[in-house]
């Protein structure tokens, strides 16, 4: 049975462009997700990848995606997984400008049925864009647990 998609929709009081970085510039990811570097091509078919240290101090990959689509500043289309991505799900971040907010709402779903992150991914997204809106909205952010 395909695992049910995982939806959220957040409101960030940020100018969209301000947001579209959020997602995309290496210094939102780092503080983010705590020191990790990010790189990403934003051309259809190129890579993206989260890396830092490993428990053992040694350099590893975090996370490994493929960008799908771009579209700045409304729509960010990606696979990705943890480690080397051998097990990929999507997530699309669409971003839809209001009066004093932007509307973000981010969907990760293809889910293999054999993907052990589907609820770590389930936990780990909430904690993520609320770290995003913090930072976007004060300049700071808070540490995930």
């Amino acid at each position: 049975m395909p695992k049910p998609p995982l939806i959220f929709t957040y409101y960030i009081a940020a100018p969209v462009e301000k947001v579209w970085d959020g997602f995309v510039s290496k210094e939102a990811n780092r503080t983010i997700f705590m020191g990790a570097e990010f790189e990403v091509d934003l051309r259809p078919g190129g890579a993206m990848s989260w890396s830092g240290p490993g428990k053992d101090g040694k350099p590893t990959r975090y996370v490994t995606g493929e960008v799908l689509r771009a579209e700045p500043p409304k729509l960010f289309e990606y696979k990705f997984g943890m480690g080397d991505g051998a097990v990929m799900s999507r997530v699309k971040v669409e971003l839809t400008p209001e009066t004093e907010a932007v509307k973000v709402v981010v969907t990760n779903d293809e889910w293999a049925e054999d993907d052990p992150t589907y609820a770590q991914n389930a936990d780990g997204w909430p904690r993520i864009l609320s770290r995003l809106k913090t930072l976007l909205e004060t300049g700071k952010t808070f540490r995930p647990h």
